[in-house]
């Protein structure tokens, strides 16, 4: 496979923040991003040759942070996640020559609903690569396992005492800070930190 043939499928891409460093070397990679609203992931028909592909299916459905929720929500929005992520695995499995592929998803409920995934490979927050605020995320698949770089994280205090990540607040201040909500702020935490998403380039070519 040549250089200019290295295509890169960005699963529910999003922003494209995982993909952007190989999107830098376009004379090299073909970096396609399947995300909503352009492109369905459950309806997308993928080439035949891959070089390598990311996945991150929505993690609302399934994220240990909304466990409170779950018995209340209506099921047909599990389903449709399930069948998102069942989507994303349809798309890896049907090659057999991938150079590397990696699936990630916040701790939670997809484990065990999807048994067949067994234990993730990696388990990171982004301070572990130089973004400081944690969020524990699970990685799945073939890859190699980049190299850490770790920092301290940093909180912002709200009124009575807790403790937000930056990314999770309105303002950037240590002071007082009111947290995002609803789709807001579920976008700015699902966004692939930029020191990971470099990280893992480095060792995945």
């Amino acid at each position: 496979m040549e250089n200019k043939d290295k295509i890169i499928l960005d699963l529910c891409g999003g922003t494209g923040a995982w993909s952007a460093p190989y999107r830098e070397y376009p004379d090299i990679y073909d970096v396609r991003i399947i995300t909503l609203p352009e492109t369905d992931v459950r309806t997308y028909c993928p080439p035949e040759n891959v070089y390598g592909i990311l996945a991150a299916p929505p993690c609302t459905e399934f994220a240990v942070s909304g466990a409170r929720w779950w018995k209340n929500k209506n099921p047909q929005l599990l389903d449709e996640a399930l069948d998102i992520f069942d989507a994303c695995m349809d798309i890896i499995e049907k090659y057999d020559n991938l150079q590397f592929w990696a699936l990630e998803n916040p701790i939670g409920r997809l484990k065990k609903l999807r048994p067949q995934l067994g234990e993730p490979k990696l388990v990171f927050n982004p301070c572990d690569y130089g973004d400081a605020y944690t969020k524990k995320t699970l990685l799945w698949g073939k890859f190699n396992e980049p190299k850490k770089n770790p920092v301290e994280p940093e909180f912002i205090t709200y009124k009575g005492g807790k403790r937000f990540a930056p990314n999770y607040c309105r303002k950037y201040t240590k002071i007082v800070a009111a947290p995002k909500k609803g789709t807001e702020r579920q976008e700015i935490r699902s966004i692939t930190p930029a020191g990971f998403a470099k990280a893992f380039y480095k060792v995945n070519q």
